[in-house]
């Protein structure tokens, strides 16, 4: 099928292009988001009208996304999620969380801008395309950590994943010796209490 195209479309075109596209990419998605018009001669009338309105709208929606752009490239938000020590996440971040916590930031995105292929699924720092108009792209970091210290720890370039160093092995093993008792201490504690009795 062949549409004329609204608007510049990634991989496609630019706007009053004419490109062909399968029938069921036009139907599902370029017609009802309204990025295209079916390729027939009303429709050429049609558009030739609207070329200047489409053009100074995008331009209009291009320095918008431009502004915004420039104040959130290169950000880094931080998302806390439980983990194992391999940093392998019991969950994940998706798209959807994304654009939760940059909305908390103060920005305005919907999930569709979010030009991430599969959720984050292990701790560390992730670089996160943001699509805010076809034309203007920017890349924000997200640091997945189990705490903020972790985060910060990850941002400073710091290893947080494996086998702990040993001096917190030592420590921990002797905050467990402390806390616990040892059977054999038991039962000469024991022997001792009896001696005396008799």
């Amino acid at each position: 099928m062949e549409v004329i195209l609204l608007e510049r479309v990634a991989k496609l075109g630019q706007i009053g292009d004419v490109v062909r596209v399968k029938e069921g990419y036009a139907r599902n998605f370029l017609l009802p988001k309204g990025k295209a018009l079916r390729a027939t001669k009303d429709n050429k009338v049609k558009f030739d009208s609207m070329k200047v309105q489409l053009e100074t709208r995008n331009i209009e929606l291009k320095g918008e996304a431009q502004t915004v752009g420039a104040k959130l490239d290169g950000k880094s938000f931080i998302v806390i999620r439980q983990a194992s020590e391999s940093g392998q996440l019991y969950g994940s971040v998706s798209a959807r969380d994304l654009v939760d916590l940059l909305t908390n930031g103060g920005f305005t995105v919907t999930r569709s801008q979010i030009d991430i292929h599969a959720p984050i699924k292990t701790l560390g720092l992730h670089k996160v395309p943001v699509v805010l108009h076809p034309e203007v792209e920017v890349s924000v970091t997200i640091n997945v950590a189990r705490s903020t210290e972790e985060a910060e720890r990850i941002a400073r370039g710091e290893n947080v994943l494996g086998r702990r160093d040993e001096d917190e092995e030592a420590a921990a093993a002797l905050a467990a010796e402390t806390f616990f008792e040892h059977p054999d201490d038991a039962e000469e504690e024991q022997a001792e209490t009896e001696e005396k009795k008799d």
